[in-house]
């Protein structure tokens, strides 16, 4: 390669805040961008350098193609050199489809739907023996064999236990010159008219042949077997004269005892997003929503009228009740009587619905009137409203009183029945998904020993795919996912890391990867497999960009590029560039915490807490064994363990829920758990995670902390709009007239790709700006609405300091580092870790009690050295107010600065769920098996 080659050319790069810059990145290295959070790594990396790989990728295409795109604009960059094809493995693009899972993503499963469908063995699902399939030839050989000399009938299976009365039926077996049928194992002849009971299950065969088997019979016999399983679907029955004895024959697969038969399998038998494999009753969820008794009669000591029927609310003069009425009266209570002193029969009927006439013959008048009860039953009407209803809040309303379980026929397995029972060594396609992917490993290590011969020879190829990719699974840290672990249950780092697994799967080269902090959510004992993970990519000839701030990840690369020197308008230069000894030498905040120069101070002192506490105890859920959990109240506590050990399924699934139940009346289920105590010593819940604060272009931080409301108010009272006649409303995304209606308010435009991920183009009415020119011409102080939003949090508190109200929330935001970001910048732009300080600042803004619990989880994603220690000061400032911070965390920072440590493992997965230790960080380091005291003995000693 020329020496030109050699080197990524960026020049003069003006993207966001990048101020003109040049720099020139090598090429099948591993190359870190680092800098303070906004200082424009993402601007370089992922809106300039990838945003230029995709627009020439889309200039391949042919103009016919290029028309439906609109025009991707070219990033703001004089010229960019030696770009390679560039693949982005970003944070935010996690499925939320309930169908995709591990396996779908990695493709893992598409290799063991096939590796089954060459290579599995059929049981049959009702006796559990080997399925046998024959063709033709065998057939007669097996029939000429095991029945000589003996009269056989040969008969073709039409119906199985299925109910009907087959009047036409046995009309088309007439017509084909047929005579006899056999009905539920009597032979008989068919005669005009002839038909069945309809309520009654049946077994119909039609007579096909009688036949005496011996040296003539060959031809007879082949054409009499060739009609059988034409008119038997593959399928037929023989049946000895002498003895009655049955036997079934099937080209299919077949259960040489009762007969049943499966298609022969092909790669969509295993496929539950395919009509071919996936359950019937759930269609391949494996879940489904049914009714929750409790959720619609939460208390039975209340009567009906008293709205102890949760649905229908207190006694009101409707049908519904009139109907109630009715019933109450056949059955002798009163709607005034409790629930539970209410007849079971009635209730059946109140609950699932019931047709009656009845007379009732008064006393006093001694005359009889004829009544009749005709009631769908609550929990059917809340189904149909569920599961038929066109309108969004119905269903929502439907929805309150169900709850997600498992299906009641595939078992949550996603599969039908048939599917589940092919087997390789004694496992399903669902046993293996089940597995985490550690043991799936070793079930595959050990798998070759365990095939035919035949399984060897076509599962060679196949074997070699799926081992691969799941030592690539294994390299990145995921050994405790399984393959049916849902891709919508997958933090911001675990999804990154299985498509990091899927693309070292694919074996590409020549490609520049760049990568958005690929450590998020990775314990330290992990961080070194990524490394190498990485390193591996770059080894067989790929270029690696890492947007990164982990120490570890800073130190182990080929080549580093700093930007800054601050956030926002004042970063968006190179400040240092060259190998990691090279950064250390420099004057930069990133080189200063590396080197030892900045660090972390640590408290002299750990908080004594206000001596109240909640204990949580018996939490079984996930992978949880039977845990008991102590929340000592007033204190800074790190919830630290290896990934996947089971941090989030304690805090985030069961205390946060229980809590949030006990206080907001909300309606998340935690997961099992026996008995919680001290719930009382907290009168507030808040759970700061990382979910984006919108799902759409319109919703921004102005909008999230409802400072957009204030400003739209001020706009409104300028006398330019007063004499409009312009209201707030004209001022907002989402109100026709003043918004832009070509994009909707968005300000881009956003073209769906079926082959390529969305793309999105400025909207080229308004150019961006949101508005239509008659509200953009409203100003306050010479800024109109528009400028307001382009405004960094930083410009805008210096804006509106004379607005207490105003200032006071925007004063929060940059409390929390994020004074670089822009008020109106989408939230579909903003990584996990800003969403999260977004909403972190929102509450801070609010009043706290000192008894607020504060639920944060990793809230170091996406920072630099020097902004963990801004949130850690917030942190601290919330704590003293004598608040109790939780912290789910890996980042030995911020683990190191806390009062109380609760760790959890010692490993990931099923190897997990334990409480290893609770205390001081000063008193873990000493605890032999826990990886969060030994890589933390580093940092304190």
């Amino acid at each position: 390669m020329s020496k030109q080659q050699s080197y990524i050319e960026v020049l003069g790069a003006r993207v966001h805040n990048l101020k003109n810059i040049d720099v020139k990145i090598p090429r099948d290295q591993l190359v870190v961008i680092t800098g303070i959070s906004g200082s424009g790594k993402s601007s370089l990396a992922f809106d300039t350098i990838y945003a230029e790989g995709q627009r020439r990728y889309i200039e391949t295409f042919s103009a016919y193609a290029r028309q439906f795109l609109g025009g991707l604009e070219r990033p703001d960059v004089d010229k960019i050199e030696g770009l390679s094809p560039v693949i982005a493995i970003e944070q935010k693009t996690t499925s939320k489809s309930p169908r995709s899972t591990v396996g779908t993503i990695t493709e893992i499963y598409d290799f063991l739907r096939l590796l089954f469908a060459r290579a599995g063995e059929a049981f049959s699902y009702n006796t559990g023996d080997k399925m046998v399939s024959y063709n033709d030839e065998h057939i007669e050989e097996l029939i000429l064999n095991d029945y000589k000399d003996q009269k056989i009938m040969i008969l073709a299976p039409v119906i199985k236990s299925r109910k009907g009365h087959y009047r036409e039926l046995f009309a088309n077996i007439a017509k084909q010159g047929f005579i006899r049928v056999r009905i539920d194992g009597e032979i008989k002849e068919i005669e005009r008219g002839m038909q069945l009971d309809r309520y009654k299950t049946h077994d119909i065969e039609i007579v096909i042949d009688r036949l005496l088997i011996d040296e003539k019979i060959g031809k007879r016999l082949n054409e009499t077997i060739k009609t059988a399983m034409y008119h038997g679907d593959d399928t037929l029955m023989v049946i000895n004269f002498d003895n009655e004895e049955l036997r079934y024959f099937s080209r299919n697969l077949m259960c040489p005892t009762t007969g049943i038969s499966y298609q022969k399998p092909e790669p969509n038998t295993f496929s539950f997003n395919s009509p071919k494999g996936a359950c019937k009753h759930c269609n391949g969820i494996g879940k489904v929503y049914e009714i929750n008794l409790n959720k619609i009669i939460p208390n039975k000591k209340i009567s009906i009228n008293n709205g102890g029927i949760a649905p229908i609310g207190e006694q009101k003069s409707s049908w519904i009740f009139k109907q109630l009425d009715l019933i109450a009266e056949k059955y002798h209570f009163s709607l005034s009587d409790p629930i539970d002193k209410i007849p079971a029969k009635a209730l059946e009927i109140i609950l699932y619905g019931g047709k009656e006439k009845f007379d009732i013959t008064s006393k006093e008048l001694g005359i009889t009137r004829n009544y009749e009860i005709d009631f769908e039953g609550i929990t059917n009407f809340i189904q149909n409203q569920y599961y038929n209803s066109n309108s969004s809040s119905l269903k929502r309303w439907a929805k309150a009183y169900m709850e997600e379980n498992d299906c009641s026929v595939c078992k949550g397995k996603r599969l039908k029945k048939e599917s589940l029972n092919f087997k390789i060594n004694n496992k399903s396609i669902s046993d293996l998904t089940e597995l985490d992917i550690i043991h799936l490993a070793d079930w595959f290590k050990r798998l070759p020993n365990k095939l035919s011969k035949k399984q060897k020879i076509i599962a060679e190829e196949i074997l070699k795919e799926i081992q691969t990719r799941i030592q690539f699974l294994l390299d990145v840290g995921l050994d405790y996912l399984t393959l049916n672990r849902s891709s919508k249950t997958l933090s911001g780092g675990e999804a990154q890391r299985i498509r990091l697994a899927t693309q070292i799967g694919s074996q590409l080269v020549g490609v520049l990867y760049i990568l958005d902090e690929p450590s998020i959510g990775l314990h330290q004992s992990d961080n070194q497999k990524l490394i190498e993970s990485l390193q591996k990519l770059r080894d067989i000839g790929n270029s690696i960009l890492v947007v990164e701030h982990d120490k570890e990840m800073i130190v182990s690369s080929d080549y580093v590029i700093d930007i800054g020197p601050e956030a926002g308008r004042h970063g968006g230069e190179v400040i240092s560039c060259g190998t990691p000894k090279n950064l250390l030498k420099s004057n930069t905040i990133t080189a200063a915490y590396l080197n030892g120069t900045k660090y972390f101070e640590i408290p002299k002192q750990r908080r004594k807490g206000n001596n109240k506490k909640i204990v949580l105890t018996g939490a079984t859920g996930n992978n949880l064994k039977n845990v008991t959990l102590e929340i000592p109240l007033g204190k800074m506590i790190c919830v630290t363990g290896v990934s996947g050990s089971g941090k989030s399924t304690l805090i985030n699934e069961t205390l946060y829920p229980i809590l949030n139940q006990h206080i907001y009346n909300a309606v998340k289920t935690p997961l099992p758990y026996k008995s919680i105590k001290g719930i009382d010593n907290i009168d507030k819940i808040i759970d700061i995670d990382q979910s984006p604060i919108g799902r759409t272009p319109r919703s921004n931080p102005a909008t999230y902390t409802g400072v957009f409301s204030e400003i739209r108010n001020l706009f409104a009272k300028t006398p330019e709009a007063q004499i409009r006649g312009y209201k707030p409303g004209r001022f907002s995304f989402n109100v026709k007239d003043g918004r832009c209606e070509t994009c909707k308010g968005g300000g881009v435009r956003v073209i769906e790709m079926n082959f390529l991920p969305d793309v999105e183009v400025e909207c080229e009415t308004c150019q961006g700006k949101r508005f239509t020119r008659e509200t953009l011409e409203i100003r306050y102080k010479g800024k109109s609405i528009s400028d307001i939003l382009n405004m960094t949090i930083n410009e805008a508190v210096h804006f509106f300091e004379h607005i207490p109200k105003i200032y006071r929330k925007l004063k929060t935001i940059k409390d929390v580092g994020l004074g670089y970001i822009s008020l109106g910048q989408q939230s579909t732009t903003l990584s996990g870790g800003e969403a999260q300080r977004i909403k972190l600042a929102t509450e801070l803004s609010k009043k706290d009690t000192g008894n607020t619990l504060y639920i944060l989880d990793e809230p170091t994603t996406g920072l630099h050295f020097e902004d963990i220690n801004i949130l850690m000061k917030v942190l601290n400032r919330l704590t003293d107010k004598g608040n109790t911070v939780i912290i789910i965390e890996h980042n030995l920072d911020v683990i190191k600065l806390s009062d109380f440590i609760i760790d959890i493992g010692p490993k990931g997965g099923v190897k997990g769920g334990e409480i290893l230790f609770e205390g001081t960080p000063e008193e873990i380091i000493n605890v032999k098996k826990s990886y969060t005291g030994q890589f933390l003995k580093k940092e304190l000693l």
